[in-house]
């Protein structure tokens, strides 16, 4: 089964789990599963967490101006009965999707570099759905680094890694546990590889690995927390690492 087919499962895997597919694709996923013990591995991994979820996050009743905002986002010309009705189910989606992203906070583990790995690999599993890569797209790093000023308190270092065979395709924002990081995005060949920057707060040891099928490269550098993230193969993603550095 080739990498690049994989990937795009897991995305649909996850996105059968939350009960998003439509039958022609949660069929597709159904006959990947059967062949491939690594995705299914992951449904298992998400089915068992979608049932801790269910199971141990608290019930609470949404404050007023929440009911309120939301009330008025729903269509005026049956504003009454209608939106009397649709509302308790509108409410209970989002205040499922509120719940989960928070709780994701204490069910995943959190023991420093160990923890970061996971949520590191996850965002950048995220990332990867359509939509999500990019929120400035530009290869000169003379637009990227000036388009993080003002969204950010710290300053990124951007390197431009076209002559080594890692082009810079655009920039993002995203949220991890403690520190809001500034996310360079690079290609190699088919490969996206996500950096996450964001300030070191103490001394941390280069570290590197695998998680479900992609490879992270960590390492901390001139105050700053580097970690390289991609389905790019351990050598090249090494290589990288090193441009970077």
């Amino acid at each position: 089964m080739s990498s690049n087919h994989c990937q795009e499962m897991r995305l649909l895997v996850q996105a059968d789990v939350d009960g998003e597919l439509q039958a022609a694709e949660a069929a597709r996923v159904a006959d990947h599963l059967e062949s491939c013990v690594e995705c299914a591995r992951l449904q298992q991994r998400l089915l068992a967490l979608s049932d801790t979820l269910r199971r141990k996050l608290p019930k609470h009743r949404a404050p007023d101006h929440l009911r309120q905002a939301v009330r008025a986002q729903l269509p005026g010309a049956r504003a009454g009965r209608q939106a009397a009705r649709r509302w308790p189910a509108g409410l209970a989606a989002a205040m499922v999707g509120m719940a989960a992203s928070l709780a994701l906070f204490a069910v995943l583990p959190m023991r420093g570099v160990d923890g970061m790995q996971d949520w590191v690999v996850a965002a950048h599993v995220r990332a990867l759905q359509p939509q999500h890569l990019l929120d400035v797209a530009s290869t000169d790093r003379h637009t990227v680094k000036p388009w993080f000023a003002g969204r950010l308190s710290f300053s990124p270092p951007v390197r431009d890694l076209a002559t080594d065979g890692f082009p810079l395709i655009g920039a993002r924002l995203d949220s991890l546990p403690g520190s809001e990081a500034a996310v360079l995005v690079y290609r190699r060949r088919e490969h996206v590889i996500n950096l996450f920057v964001w300030p070191a707060s103490a001394e941390e040891a280069t570290t590197e690995g695998s998680r479900d099928g992609y490879n992270f490269v960590h390492w901390a550098a001139d105050g700053m927390t580097f970690w390289a993230v991609s389905d790019l193969n351990a050598r090249e993603l090494l290589e990288f690492a090193g441009r970077v550095r």
